[in-house]
């Protein structure tokens, strides 16, 4: 992932996600690490006019976004998404987390653009693998089955991390 694939901006009690490219497990720590910093009041956009593909633990990470905003009464809203973009997160059962706006929507204000690029740790990549495909399996219950094995194996490579850093 370049730096300029995925900008994370704080702007005015809310962030604006702007993502590039083909959206994979290489984006998904710093969107994760944003989940974790989500308070009740906050708003969240996210800008998929330049994203190219996106892989399940990509979209599960979404989902973790979209679940946070929903305890606050919010959704997500994901602009300029693609037919084909939309299509996979409807295929996971998720796409009714977010509100979709096809044109593209720009916050204002300069606000913080806060780092998001550089290569997370090999540890905080298969937690987070491992957490996006189980909130995606709790998300809908079609795709427990689906991402039953892919589970195991991140939770296997978490384990096995943690014992080679010990």
């Amino acid at each position: 992932m370049r730096s300029e694939d995925l900008q994370i901006t704080a702007l005015n009690g809310g962030y604006s996600v702007s993502v590039a490219g083909r959206a994979n497990f290489d984006y998904a720590v710093p969107l994760r690490e944003l989940a974790q910093k989500l308070v009740a009041d906050n708003w969240l956009q996210i800008d998929l006019e330049n994203c190219e593909a996106m892989d399940s633990t990509f979209m599960g990470v979404l989902t973790m976004l979209a679940l946070k905003m929903r305890k606050s009464g919010t959704k997500v809203k994901i602009l300029g998404a693609s037919e084909v973009l939309v299509k996979l997160l409807q295929d996971l059962g998720v796409a009714k987390l977010f509100d979709f706006v096809s044109e593209k929507g720009t916050a204002s204000g300069g606000g913080q653009v806060l780092v998001a690029s550089g290569a997370a740790d090999m540890l905080a990549t298969a937690e987070t693998v491992a957490e996006a495909h189980r909130t995606l399996a709790e998300a809908d219950s079609s795709n427990a089955e689906r991402f039953k094995q892919v589970i195991e194996f991140a939770d296997q490579d978490v384990q096995r991390l943690k014992k080679q850093s010990e």
